[in-house]
């Protein structure tokens, strides 16, 4: 599978979107890789891990964020569902949806989309297996905006972060990036 002709269909190659969405996709598809690979006793798919990475994001175009150059209609927050959505509708195996749908922060609970009332499927999108956990975490290192996206924050900076949007984002990292030795 090519994630980039997967991409193609739905970003023009020739716009800032696009660059922003693959350069953001290829650095955290390298994060994940590299976390994988000091993994091996656990056997993480490393082809699923970097196709999929490079499709964790698809579905920003869809919503609203004028620092990255977003114009759809959707808030943020829903970029994860709706990334699943266009990939459930190529036909995909689920799993890249899933990806998408459970990215966002470190997951996000049912509890927490009731209690915030967030604009999202009343559902858990929380990563379940190894490969969505690593690209995840592997997510939270490189930011797509162009005033952050040469920052290298350290673990601790994107747990202080998480932290303020709801600890139990921030404890979820805290036990993946123990896990994987970060």
């Amino acid at each position: 599978m090519n994630p980039i002709a997967i991409i193609e269909k739905f970003y023009p190659p020739d716009t800032a979107l696009y660059r922003t969405l693959v350069h953001h996709s290829r650095v955290v598809a390298k994060k994940s890789l590299d976390i994988a690979r000091t993994l091996s006793p656990q056997k993480p798919d490393l082809e699923f891990i970097e196709t999929a990475a490079m499709l964790h994001d698809i579905g920003i175009f869809m919503t609203r964020a004028a620092s990255i150059g977003c114009t759809g209609e959707h808030p943020y927050i829903c970029h994860g569902y709706l990334g699943r959505k266009l990939l459930d509708g190529l036909g995909l195996n689920p799993e890249y949806g899933l990806v998408c749908e459970r990215h966002t922060g470190a997951g996000i609970t049912k509890k927490n989309i009731e209690t915030n009332r967030l604009p999202l499927p009343v559902r858990d999108m929380v990563p379940i297996s190894l490969e969505e956990r690593i690209i995840c975490v592997a997510d939270k290192y490189h930011s797509k905006s162009p005033k952050k996206k040469d920052r290298h924050p350290s673990t601790g900076d994107i747990v202080r972060k998480l932290g303020s949007i709801d600890a139990d984002h921030a404890r979820r990292f805290s036990a993946w990036a123990r896990e994987f030795n970060l």
